[in-house]
């Protein structure tokens, strides 16, 4: 099935969505960011099938959100996010902090996130670049920028 491209709308939320909008794409980022690096690693873990995964991993690669390593001398590779893929794990975050406030149900949150800086379980808290005060939906007026259409 031929996806939708995106990348040329002028359109954050699109252009990040024609990258890892695909359904796989936020799991496999989610498995290397916790250490499954090969591919045999990845496919175990979400049961997902040789073919889908190798498109996943070459459209992250492809998008500069993977990068890949050999660890043999057979061509096989490890898979490490880049810079680009390391922001776009914060965007998980913010999933993960949606996902156990209205998903976990009574179990609570599958998984705990334990912050380095001060050593305490906590979650992403959005607050604003310039005054540092809580930014969410309600908080802010989208407004036109230099790239909008």
């Amino acid at each position: 099935m031929q996806r939708t491209d995106f990348s040329g709308m002028a359109c954050s939320i699109a252009r990040t969505l024609d990258v890892i909008g695909e359904p796989w794409s936020p799991l496999v980022l989610r498995d290397v960011y916790v250490g499954l690096s090969r591919f045999d690693e990845l496919q175990a873990d979400l049961g997902i099938s040789r073919k889908v995964l190798t498109e996943r991993l070459n459209h992250l690669v492809e998008h500069g959100v993977l990068e890949r390593r050999p660890y043999d001398s057979r061509p096989r590779y490890e898979y490490h996010l880049t810079e680009k893929g390391t922001e776009l794990v914060d965007l998980l975050m913010v999933m993960v902090g949606w996902g156990d406030r209205w998903l976990a149900g009574e179990a609570g949150p599958p998984v705990l996130y334990r912050h380095h800086a001060c050593g305490e379980i906590s979650g992403v808290d959005l607050r604003c670049t310039h005054c540092g005060e809580p930014m969410h939906a309600r908080d802010v007026d989208p407004l036109p920028g230099p790239g909008a259409a």
